[in-house]
């Protein structure tokens, strides 16, 4: 190596060694300390004591875990698809030749820009039982709206309309993708005399199918952390723990409980469920995804 090299490289790590001893003193170290926890019986007030796998074997016999387990599975099941079909159908509609297209997508895009306190306090409002716009338009169709943070069947359902509001990141990438897809395509289909479902199903969903899969696992990982709009909504797990999702029992065990060891279990317990979700999806969806030619 010369000396300019050398010079070059010294200077190379000296610009990106602020990023790496961020990385390894804010990221990595962490992380494996709390691996190291989730061994350990550690309340933060005292030094942490080696028990071994027992705050895993504790998450068998745990009633509530498996409560907060159930309601993130259900809420799962239910915000990712909606989310996917809502901000596809979004996109698909700014993706075409109107008047005021650039107007349309900024409207629809910044609510994603308001941070997620604001919009669950939003939201608060909006699901009111007794003075929400939402139950006074209800009231004006002539439907008597539900009490949506005090009926344990509805909560979720709030959880999850309120999801909805956060699609605009998911649009954005959709509309990037709807872009991309050669309009040779559309002419040929029309051409043939192919109607406008048609060519959605049979051209514009195969040939986005990489940006499907990206936003699909995207909203898994985001979903299984749900946190915000139980916390802030409903004081953690609202009715009879009708909302008492994986993230939020974590942080109370960590927080309000200090029992730290047990909820670094349940933060690594998550991260494999993560990856065993991803690897499934990515394997009965492969063959559907189309990339390139």
């Amino acid at each position: 190596m010369t000396r300019s090299e050398r010079k070059n490289l010294l200077m190379g790590l000296a610009f990106i060694s602020p990023w790496i001893v961020g990385l390894l003193a804010l990221t990595l170290y962490p992380v494996l300390l709390s691996l190291y926890y989730s061994f350990c019986d550690y309340d933060v007030l005292s030094p942490p004591v080696w028990i071994g796998t027992l705050n895993y074997t504790d998450m068998v016999t745990d009633n509530v875990f498996w409560l907060s387990l159930w309601n993130t599975v259900v809420y799962t099941a239910f915000a990712v698809p909606l989310g996917l079909m809502l901000s596809l159908l979004i996109a698909v509609l700014l993706n075409q030749p109107i008047m005021g297209r650039s107007i349309f997508r900024t409207i629809f895009f910044l609510p994603s820009m308001v941070p997620l306190v604001a919009v669950a306090m939003i939201w608060l409002w909006i699901f009111n039982g007794k003075f929400g716009l939402l139950n006074e338009i209800l009231s004006m169709i002539g439907i008597d709206g539900p009490n949506w943070l005090t009926d344990p069947k509805w909560t979720k359902p709030a959880i999850v309309i309120t999801s909805l509001w956060q699609t605009g990141g998911t649009v954005v990438i959709y509309l990037a993708a709807l872009q991309d897809v050669p309009r040779h395509l559309y002419e040929a289909a029309e051409v043939d005399g192919a109607k406008p479902w048609h060519r959605l199903w049979h051209i514009t969903i195969p040939m986005i199918s990489p940006v499907i899969y990206f936003n699909m696992i995207m909203g898994l990982i985001g979903s299984l952390q749900v946190f915000v709009g139980s916390y802030v909504m409903l004081g953690g797990g609202g009715p009879d723990r009708s909302a008492l999702f994986y993230a939020v029992y974590l942080y109370e065990n960590a927080f309000k409980y200090l029992k730290m060891g047990y909820a670094s279990a349940m933060a690594w317990l998550l991260f494999l469920l993560i990856v065993l979700l991803t690897w499934i999806a990515t394997r009965l969806t492969c063959k559907h995804i189309h990339y390139g030619n």
